[in-house]
């Protein structure tokens, strides 16, 4: 079988989302080739390079999302006019515009009045096919008449009140944040030796990263599986808290439509826990295509931590992670101060580094707090202090990988206000250790009844349940035995992988023929390509031959969006 892997920011890229459980995953199925389609985010991510690709990798195509290329395409008079009506549909969406209001865009399907699903759709595809016909939007869509053609629709009849507030800077910054977001509509990934010659695409995430599997779909039917770990417009909410009330309501507003398109169009929509399968069910995706894929983790490098409970220290919290305001370090320390009351000889170790410029700032308020709270602490007059909490990060002499830092405690903390799935979580219960957690994201769903669970910034409660395990060793064992088995059942590579096989090849079973064999003479030949097959040879003149279904033709002599095709090192080393 030949896979699409479509990512955004991620795999191959040594850095990114999703980069890890995407190499496990082309490493587990080895059986299956991967063409993989990655759009990077920043010129820093593509100079830090790939991570080492395995065999099975047979193709690797990337473009920029960090830089608008000009793809030199002058749009003539009825190209134009194309623009304006899809994007003017497109915005008026976005801005809630009811159909057919005059000034804005004519309707573009004839016969009774369409939903807003099936207009943003059909404005969606407009677009492609008109940047399959000129060979390229880019220029459109960051053009003056793309900024009039939205303020058009924000000042309709019916557009809603935070569009209706929108000022000339909303305007050019949802303007830009369109153009980047539907820069895949103008590359050149979708001819029949790209996109058309796979057997099935995967968008590794929801967002921009599914735009070409959404048209490899609607120029040759190839079907289309999407995955998320976390929800794109819940993500929109959690990072855009600043931004002015129109910017978030028309961003939120396109993220909403193109996640509901995906999940309407894609075979199945795989969530990575209960609580991100009810945010897509919220975006429109229908129950019957939702699948639970947790991600797979290696139970290696844990397995000596857990298999072994006697390298625990009796009297130590452990909290690791990155550090971060969402990990809400401050109740955690607040929560100690009170565990200390009851427990004098308790010691707390925070293990991670600070994520970006804002966790080092929250990093060096923690560190503060913790020496206010707790003064150095000495055996006599005249001996060195001692500070009860500890911030390290893993790799040093002490603590050279993560298990070691699970090791070194009796319990593990998590302490966040928001989470999706907590990763930190998991490897504690791979590591035998019981666990107490704030109800948050998808914490409850994989500790089950593992571990105890306190409402999030309530640090007194977080310290009870502390002081509970402290005390009691015979709980904390059990709790640590039976985490670490729930984790063996659920969040190892093994099962992942072997859920994704198995949808893989239940999609393929499903999908039509999309490829004829041909002898000879011009005829088919029945039952020649079955589900899972695919020869990756040269057909000769005197074998039979593969006829492709017509995909999309560019034009002829219009060059195609620039998007590189490099060739991985024979040895993986980048």
């Amino acid at each position: 079988m030949r896979i699409g892997l479509l990512t955004e920011g991620g795999y191959p890229y040594v850095s990114g989302d999703a980069r890890l459980w995407c190499d496990r995953l082309v490493h587990g199925l080895a059986q299956h080739e991967f063409d993989v389609y990655a759009l990077s985010r920043s010129e820093h991510q593509e100079d830090e390079g790939w991570i080492p690709l395995p065999p099975n990798v047979r193709r690797v195509r990337t473009a920029p999302l960090w830089m608008a290329e000009d793809d030199e395409v002058v749009l003539g008079r009825r190209a134009r006019r194309r623009f304006t009506e899809h994007f003017g549909e497109l915005a008026a969406v976005l801005c809630g515009v009811p159909e057919g209001v005059p000034g804005v865009a004519r309707s573009l399907s004839e016969g009774p009045p369409t939903s807003e699903a099936d207009r943003f759709a059909n404005a969606l595809y407009g677009l492609a096919e008109l940047a399959r016909d000129e060979g390229g939007l880019a220029g459109a869509l960051s053009s003056e008449a793309a900024v009039r053609t939205l303020e058009r629709a924000c000042r309709a009849p019916g557009a809603h009140r935070a569009a209706r507030e929108a000022r000339v800077p909303d305007l050019l910054a949802v303007t830009a944040h369109l153009e980047r977001a539907l820069r895949p509509l103008s590359l050149d990934w979708y001819e029949d030796d790209g996109l058309g010659a796979v057997d099935l695409c995967h968008a590794a995430s929801g967002g921009t990263a599914v735009l070409p599997g959404l048209l490899a779909r609607h120029f040759t039917g190839v079907p289309l599986m999407v995955t998320e770990y976390g929800v794109r417009l819940r993500t929109h909410y959690l990072t855009t808290p600043d931004a002015p009330p129109a910017v978030r309501s028309l961003l939120a507003a396109f993220q909403g439509r193109l996640a509901a398109e995906a999940y309407g169009r894609a075979e199945v929509v795989t969530a990575g826990n209960t609580h991100t399968r009810r945010w897509q069910e919220r975006c429109g995706a229908d129950r019957e295509k939702l699948r639970t894929v947790y991600p797979g983790m290696d139970a290696r490098p844990f397995a000596e931590v857990g298999e072994s409970a006697d390298r625990a220290d009796s009297d130590t919290l452990v909290w690791a992670g990155r550090v971060e305001p969402a990990k809400d370090l401050v109740s955690l320390l607040h929560a100690f101060a009170e565990v200390r009351k009851r427990q004098p000889g308790t010691r707390l170790r925070i293990v991670g580094a600070p994520a970006g410029p804002e966790g080092a700032a929250y990093l060096g308020h923690c560190r503060a707090l913790a020496a206010q709270l707790f003064p150095d602490e000495a055996e006599g007059p005249h001996a060195a202090g001692d500070n009860p909490v500890s911030f390290e990060e893993i790799g040093g002499p002490d603590l050279p990988a993560a298990a070691d830092a699970y090791a070194s405690g009796a319990v593990t903390v998590l302490s966040s206000v928001v989470e999706g799935f907590p990763v930190g979580l998991a490897e504690a219960m791979l590591c035998g250790r019981a666990t107490v957690s704030t109800d948050v994201g998808a914490v409850v769903e994989v500790i089950g009844g593992t571990g105890l669970v306190v409402p999030p910034r309530n640090p007194r409660a977080l310290a009870e349940a502390c002081v509970a395990l402290l005390r009691d060793p015979e709980r904390r064992a059990r709790l640590g035995a039976a985490a670490r088995a729930r984790a063996l059942e659920l969040f190892t590579v093994e099962q992942n992988i072997e859920a994704f096989h198995g949808i893989y090849l239940e999609i393929v079973s499903r999908a039509p023929v999309r490829r004829v064999v041909l002898d000879g003479a011009g005829e088919p030949l029945p039952f020649s390509v079955p589900a899972e097959a695919h020869v990756p040879v040269r057909w000769t003149a005197a074998s039979p031959r593969l006829a492709a279904r017509s995909g999309p033709g560019w034009a002829a002599g219009r060059p195609p969006v620039r998007a590189t095709t490099p060739v991985p090192a024979p040895e993986g080393a980048r």
